[in-house]
């Protein structure tokens, strides 16, 4: 772990260093070695561990969601070029220098062993993401939107500190491979419920749960496009990964302590892809449609099988590159268009003839088109649920239904149709943004051809 966390941390004096006209080569080149280092982690093994330390280890489920967090840094500083192009030297180097700061959390989150440093980092990731969206953001609501995003984590975590403490008395030890083989007996009993609704609640917060996700779409169409992409690939994967972890010490209890749970989950799916039909904001829209997402990978983390664990781990990759993509996509159109207003910024393919491939590949990677892993992962999903409780066939497949139909009309709307008459020309899209697009694509196409890299599954 080491080999990564040392570079990424040099990383920020780095970036102070560097002379202005090599800084974004410098971060860009950097960050992209870090990331190619780390791609060695994501080779299934038959053991339980593949890197243990008295900290720190990686296993089947958190190695593709570290690997994902290295591989998103170098992601952000790119797309981020054109947003700080009017800024000083010293903002740049600060907001590079935020950016990267939030990686080593990130990163010590998925691959720690001990429950109390898990939930140091995991709370850690919030403050640089405040300093983003508050200090970088576009429109004067940020303030309000780093508010929501700061009180409802911190109460939802308050008592997931609690509850870790009380199981400290109770086990005397916080470390996970311990904690798996002595697996605490928690007694049916109110203690216990509240312990779980406790452990539970700040994940559902993070992932976010239909319901509790309000702070959400506020936080990701305030945010700069760093911030976007941050909190849609790697920061609501937290949430799911919490709860992958958490569930299994919470064994056994009563299955009504859940069902509010997955009817939530499935409930928010169907009705966050109901409101995509009619949002007139393109970052709100890929925003409530990472809700929805997210709703499925709740509901089959919670159901607590191995196939469904799988499926959970393949939507969260395959959707946090997916989601980072197309808000890349919308950013370049609000880079050229200074609008995220579908009325205003459509019938865009004459201008930008390049974008219509990208936007297309993403859509479709969106709406789960076989044979990409976002279909493995839903079709996984769906088979579980459906032998857990058959009626919630009724519910995903009108989300899933309700998905191909939103992303169809974004695509459409952004694309095709008459341009705009205040939109007389525009500057062509560049180098960069493709390089950026191909960079997210990429991995989910060579993912089809061997998704048990990321499917959580042992050789």
């Amino acid at each position: 772990m080491l080999k990564i966390m040392i570079p990424m941390i040099m990383l920020i004096p780095m970036t102070f260093l560097s002379p202005p006209k090599f800084l974004w080569p410098n971060t860009s080149l950097h960050s992209l070695l870090i990331a190619t280092i780390s791609l060695p982690h994501l080779l299934p093994t038959y053991y339980p561990y593949k890197t243990l330390t008295p900290w720190t280890g990686l296993d089947q489920i958190s190695s593709p969601l570290m690997v994902l967090s290295c591989w998103f840094l170098p992601l952000t500083i790119m797309a981020s070029q054109n947003h700080l192009q009017h800024n000083s030297n010293p903002q740049k180097q600060m907001f590079i220098a935020t950016a990267t700061a939030i990686q080593p959390f990130i990163i010590l989150a998925f691959s720690t062993t001990e429950l109390t440093l898990f939930y140091i980092a995991f709370e850690a990731t919030l403050i640089p993401t405040l300093m983003l969206i508050t200090r970088w953001g576009n429109q004067p609501e940020r303030l309000s939107a780093g508010t929501y995003l700061m009180i409802y984590t911190l109460i939802s975590s308050l008592p997931l500190l609690i509850t870790l403490l009380h199981l400290n008395v109770q086990t005397t030890t916080l470390y996970l491979p311990m904690l798996k083989m002595s697996q605490p007996t928690l007694t049916p009993s109110w203690p216990s419920l509240l312990c779980t609704l406790a452990l539970l609640t700040a994940f559902m917060v993070k992932a976010p749960l239909y319901g509790l996700h309000l702070w959400l779409p506020k936080a990701h169409v305030e945010a700069p496009i760093a911030g976007s992409m941050l909190l849609a690939a790697l920061l609501l994967k937290l949430g799911g990964y919490g709860i992958m972890r958490i569930t299994l010490l919470t064994n056994p209890l009563p299955t009504y302590i859940y069902y509010p749970f997955l009817t939530m989950a499935l409930w928010g799916a169907l009705m966050t892809s109901s409101i995509c039909m009619r949002q007139t904001d393109l970052k709100s829209l890929i925003a409530y449609s990472s809700i929805s997402h997210m709703g499925l990978v709740i509901a089959a983390s919670l159901i607590q099988t191995p196939w469904s664990f799988s499926g959970a781990l393949t939507l969260m990759i395959s959707h946090g590159l997916t989601s980072s993509m197309l808000f890349c996509l919308a950013n370049t159109n609000y880079e050229r268009t200074h609008s995220r207003t579908l009325l205003l910024a459509r019938g865009l393919q004459p201008l930008l003839p390049l974008m219509m491939i990208w936007w297309l590949l993403a859509s479709l990677t969106n709406m789960a088109l076989p044979p990409t892993t976002n279909l493995m992962a839903e079709l996984s999903i769906m088979i579980t649920l459906l032998d857990w409780s058959t009626p919630t066939i009724i519910l995903t497949g009108t989300a899933t239904l309700l998905t191909a139909a939103y992303t169809l009309l974004m695509m459409l709307t952004t694309q095709r149709g008459p341009l705009p008459p205040h939109i007389m020309s525009s500057q062509n899209s560049n180098t960069r943004e493709h390089l950026l697009m191909t960079l997210h694509i990429t991995p989910l196409l060579l993912l089809i051809l061997k998704p048990e890299l990321i499917s959580g599954t042992p050789l």
